[in-house]
């Protein structure tokens, strides 16, 4: 189980253990992770479980399919070099101390 730390705009930082198999954003969700709306439940319909991934771990993730940067075109919030969509981050044990910024907005 990896550790995450997901950091506020606020500059308030939430960290916990998140399940293997699952995804970052269904982490989150479950961890009541604040600024993580993901209306569309991880479907890839909407951008509202977008995040900035620390630029540490940008180039240790896989790189996003065409779905996923068609999607991120849409952020409510400043789309970044290390935006991702936290739906189509799956965890597993490589995603040890992996940590994601949330933006400001995701409306």
């Amino acid at each position: 189980m990896p550790d995450i730390l997901f950091i506020q705009p606020d500059g308030r930082e939430q960290g916990f253990e998140a399940p293997v198999g699952v995804s970052l954003m269904h982490a989150a969700a479950g961890h009541g992770v604040d600024g993580i709306v993901a209306e569309c439940g991880g479907s890839l319909r909407c951008a509202t479980c977008h995040v900035y991934v620390d630029p540490a771990w940008a180039g240790r993730l896989p790189p996003p399919s065409d779905d996923e940067l068609a999607m991120l075109a849409l952020t409510a919030a400043e789309r970044r070099p290390t935006s991702r969509l936290s739906c189509q981050i799956r965890l597993d044990a490589s995603h040890q101390g992996l940590v994601v910024e949330v933006p400001p907005c995701q409306y």
